[in-house]
């Protein structure tokens, strides 16, 4: 069967099944346009007009959108509504151009995750937490803990009794929060009721892995050894770290 959208729908959408979890920023022309959910959430974040663009024989479809030039003002709006963000540029000249306008996402803005000065603010940090639980009994149980501000360099490794969880994450600014996708249930009434939007990222849990997360922590620190930062013996909180470090990687 055909496919009845036209094909800068098309290409949209190709783009935007990479990134089914952000608001896709779509560069047309002098404007970033957003469709569909994502241009709900866009016209609402950002106070601005839901109109619809057509979609051919497929129909009208939802449609907001901003001036190039105005990214600096709407992004911030987008990401202080807790919403990850893909900024999706034209990469050849449409001059050239055979057909459609070849487009890339170049940039992927999260709320744990700016390094752009034009949405930091110097009243307080973004930090970015992963949290892992060990297993066995309850009373012996502790949580692996890292967070870091990718914008200060600030990162922190630690572990700390389960009873203390809640007073731990409601002391610190976080914006997002990585979990292991087996551990979704047991974190899942504990993130929903904190206060403010926290954004959660479930990954694989291959990626708690202790002798994976040390080896990325070697790696990114340049040393043999996590002696000298006193982390060594944190089995859990090496572990946190090392999907900590993987997903700010692959963002």
């Amino acid at each position: 069967m055909k496919d009845p959208n036209t094909p800068l729908i098309r290409q949209y959408l190709e783009i935007k099944n990479k990134y089914p979890e952000h608001i896709l920023l779509y560069r047309i022309g002098d404007f970033y346009e957003t469709f569909f959910e994502d241009a709900e959430k866009t016209a609402r974040a950002c106070n601005i007009i839901l109109t619809k663009r057509n979609n051919g024989a497929a129909g009208d479809v939802p449609l907001a959108g901003f001036p190039y030039h105005q990214l600096e003002n709407y992004l911030p709006k987008l990401v202080s509504a807790g919403y990850r963000v893909a900024i999706c540029e034209q990469v050849e000249d449409p001059k050239k151009a055979k057909g459609i306008v070849r487009r890339e996402v170049i940039e992927v803005v999260t709320p744990g995750i700016i390094l752009n000065e034009r949405l930091l603010t110097d009243k307080s940090n973004n930090f970015l937490c992963s949290i892992f639980l060990s297993p066995g009994p309850d009373r012996l149980q502790v949580y692996g803990i890292s967070f870091c501000d990718v914008s200060t360099g600030e990162f922190f490794i630690g572990e700390i009794p389960t009873r203390k969880i809640r007073e731990f994450l409601e002391t610190y600014p976080i914006k997002e929060i990585i979990i292991s996708k087996e551990q979704k249930q047991h974190f899942e009434n504990l993130i929903n009721s904190l206060p403010g939007k926290i954004i959660v990222n479930k990954l694989e849990p291959w990626i708690f892995d202790h002798t994976f997360a040390r080896e990325a922590l070697l790696g990114h620190f340049g040393t043999t050894s996590l002696k000298g930062f006193g982390v060594e013996n944190l089995h859990y909180g090496i572990i946190s770290s090392g999907a900590l470090l993987y997903y700010i990687k692959e963002t």
